[in-house]
């Protein structure tokens, strides 16, 4: 596909919108569906399982994050029946959009490339080794929490007062980022599983000017991974980089268009709220930082900042040709902030059930 029209049909859905920034239309009960299929989840396990997979809400694992091949708790594809995993697979559907869901299936696909390429000498490479974790107990009411990670997936979601849907840390890695290799049963040669992340970005950094590029490049050289990392809690990055404000028309349209395409991984109505935060922070502080080479196949990175939010893209591992991408809340990962105002409304305590 050409490049024009992969644009093209990128920014169709933010250029019908005449508030600038796509609004989704929140369909049915997203909670309450979530809600329903952790419970058909959690109610398919027997009581190892569960007590593999069922945690506390005020757990110190709810809010352990990690992307890496690193041992984690909660209860994997490897240990579940058919019908469980099929009851695992439909809470996953149930907490993200389709996009969302192909995006996460073909991450886990790459473990067989990577399986295959290191022959069992690096890391251990699985596809079954996906976790899924609930804190708390699902409820209209309550809060509550469920987590899916893996190797280069790692989705976290939490459920205030039953309804209102906190979807960060989110984060999609892939190794490779580009497939050369032919492995059965895997991305096929050429999928490039986060192209969009990366088309999107090169062609705002290609519609600046000489001027603006001296303010969007704010170093020629890409650190070696998404600044965040794997912190439970993430600060403010260096205010640099060139702000939305200081944008022409199609220049804003491109870099929403990369802000819509990390929200839509979610449901219609998670993005909706993610975009009533961005639009609430102030769309004109918003700023847009490129670091390392501008040539394709080289180091990169680039992030995306504003007053309560962190898109972070990196591809510098492996020859440039392995990808971590991350939507962070400043003070919202794992839902703290409208926890904190819950709390502070109505004083109590949430009792461990493990």
């Amino acid at each position: 596909m050409k490049r024009s029209r992969f644009l093209a049909y990128a920014l169709t859905g933010i250029l019908a919108c005449s508030g600038g920034l796509a609004v989704w239309a929140q369909r049915g009960r997203p909670a309450q569906n979530m809600q329903t299929a952790a419970k058909a989840f959690l109610e398919s396990l027997d009581a190892a399982q569960k007590q593999k997979a069922a945690f506390a809400f005020d757990s110190d694992e709810r809010t352990n994050y990690h992307f890496t091949p690193v041992k984690r708790l909660g209860l994997p594809l490897k240990e579940m029946t058919e019908p469980q995993r099929k009851a695992a697979f439909t809470l996953l559907s149930a907490s993200l959009s389709e996009k969302g869901v192909q995006r996460a299936a073909s991450v886990r696909d790459l473990e067989k490339i990577l399986l295959s390429l290191e022959m069992g000498k690096g890391p251990v490479r699985d596809p079954e080794l996906y976790f899924f974790s609930v804190f708390g107990e699902p409820s209209d009411t309550g809060s509550w929490g469920w987590r899916y990670e893996g190797h280069h997936c790692a989705l976290n979601w939490t459920v205030v007062k039953g309804r209102t849907i906190v979807a960060a840390p989110q984060f999609y890695g892939t190794n490779p980022a580009e497939v050369r290799v032919d492995v059965p049963g895997a991305p096929a040669r050429g999928t490039r599983v986060l192209a969009a992340e990366e088309d999107l970005a090169r062609a705002l950094l290609g519609a600046l000017t000489d001027e603006q590029k001296k303010t969007a490049i704010i170093d020629v050289k890409a650190p070696a991974d998404i600044i965040s990392g794997e912190k439970r809690q993430v600060a403010i990055l260096e205010d640099k980089g060139l702000a939305y404000s200081d944008m022409n028309a199609d220049q804003k349209k491109m870099l929403e268009a990369i802000i819509q395409e990390y929200a839509s991984k979610q449901l219609n109505a998670v993005a909706r709220q993610r975009v009533q935060k961005l639009r609430q922070g102030g769309l004109d502080a918003v700023k847009f930082a490129w670091m390392g080479s501008t040539e394709k196949g080289q180091g990169h990175y680039y992030r995306v900042q504003g007053a309560s939010f962190l898109i972070e893209y990196d591809n510098t591992q492996g020859n440039a040709n392995h990808v971590h991408s991350v939507w962070r809340e400043f003070n919202g990962d794992f839902g703290r902030d409208l926890l904190a105002e819950h709390y502070r409304a109505t004083p109590h305590r949430y009792v461990a059930a493990r």
